[in-house]
């Protein structure tokens, strides 16, 4: 017997850049960023836009059309921007994936080339997913819409659809060329999309960085009433936190089965799937750490203290702590959000591997969970929503 081996190491770049009004003729970040290198090369674009946001701003295909009309000398949009609805049931098919491969070999988008996909978090999955196949890859640039995207989901490297009843079950890691997130394009969204991503951040605090936790107790107020710039501290400060996860971890493709940034996310995948996806991902993920939060501090993790801040900050940003698809069961009269644990492990390959809390900003690994436990963390999670429910009634 005989082998030969090799250890091959592959750098990525990966950048977010944060601006104002991306397709504003006056503003050259994403031209120059597209047009980096030297020479005359016509670099042909290929632009996925998200239905609803096209909606909401109707001007912004035209705005897209002329800002490459003015860059022609160098960026070629092939077609106009393909139109495809977002949100979750974008993810569910394989359809619109199909739909954007056809598009890259209709019009010739090869590996110097790219592929821009603008919108929430759901349609970026998706679109990177076609853009990291097609070719073995082409260039992919990702435009977050939503403070989910721009804060969490967008800055990463994960690309993916849902299949098979389960979330991102086909998918790939694959770093975008660039991130662009353009605070301008949060203007349009619902109150309810706007909240949705402060969870991402109070994730990733909790787990990684105590003072940024205690920052957005500071501004909570702000966030609640959507303050654009307290909106943008709290979206920096998490994607960089994210991205220095991701750079510094030492498993950037999650070869292992710790996942931190995935704290609270075992129930939350769960509960999506359970409501049809009439929960979104940022109210789930804020279910989910009120359950791992409350279940910590019955296992003696963490102490009473600071689970109330954990909570009543989640409550004050907006969120509700409870649905009722916590306590859905299945013929056997069994929780079928318990199920979650086990697709959690299938998902991650390996033992199960939970991130709870030992203390605000610090994270830690469990290997299993006791059942009771949880189930008690629910009906506490539903005692407290009832009582919560009453006192807003009374108050009229």
């Amino acid at each position: 017997m005989s082998s030969i081996q090799r250890t091959i190491q592959v750098g990525y770049q990966l950048r977010v850049f944060f601006t104002q009004s991306v397709f504003a003729p006056a503003n050259p970040l994403l031209r120059d960023l597209l047009v980096s290198e030297p020479g005359t090369r016509v670099h042909g674009v290929l632009v996925v836009l998200d239905e609803s946001l096209a909606q909401v701003r109707p001007s912004l295909v035209q705005e897209i059309e002329n800002y490459f009309t003015a860059a022609s000398g160098r960026l070629k949009l092939v077609c106009p921007p393909m139109i495809i609805e977002g949100g979750e049931r974008t993810k569910n098919s394989y359809f619109h994936v199909s739909e954007i491969h056809s598009h890259i070999d209709r019009y010739h988008i090869d590996r110097h080339s790219y592929v821009i996909a603008i919108g929430g978090g759901a349609l970026l999955d998706m679109a990177g997913l076609a853009a990291s196949t097609a070719h073995r890859g082409v260039r992919h640039v990702r435009i977050p819409t939503t403070t989910l995207s721009q804060a969490d989901s967008g800055v990463g490297v994960k690309n993916g659809i849902n299949a098979f009843g389960k979330k991102n079950f086909l998918g790939t890691f694959t770093p975008p060329f660039a991130v662009v997130n353009d605070y301008e394009m949060l203007e349009s969204l619902s109150d309810r999309d706007k909240r949705a991503g402060y969870v991402e951040a109070v994730k990733v605090a909790l787990i990684r960085n105590r003072e940024f936790f205690e920052s957005i107790e500071q501004d909570a107020r702000q966030l609640a009433a959507f303050e654009p710039k307290a909106m943008q501290r709290l979206i920096h400060r998490c994607a960089d936190l994210h991205l220095n996860h991701i750079a510094t971890s030492g498993d950037p493709f999650e070869f292992g089965s710790a996942r931190p940034l995935d704290f609270g996310h075992w129930a939350a995948h769960k509960l999506e799937q359970l409501s049809e996806y009439k929960l979104r991902h940022g109210e789930a993920v804020a279910i989910g750490l009120a359950l791992d939060v409350i279940y910590s501090r019955k296992m003696g993790f963490l102490d009473a203290a600071s689970a109330e801040r954990v909570l009543k900050l989640l409550e004050a940003l907006g969120f509700d702590l409870y649905a009722n698809e916590l306590l859905h069961v299945d013929s056997d009269n069994s929780l079928i959000l318990l199920n979650g644990l086990e697709e959690f492990r299938e998902h991650l390959g390996g033992e199960l591997a939970i991130t709870l809390l030992h203390d605000l900003g610090q994270g830690f690994e469990v290997h299993e969970m006791a059942l009771p436990k949880i189930v008690e963390a629910i009906y506490e999670l539903r005692d407290r929503h009832t009582a919560r429910t009453k006192i807003y009634r009374a108050c009229g």
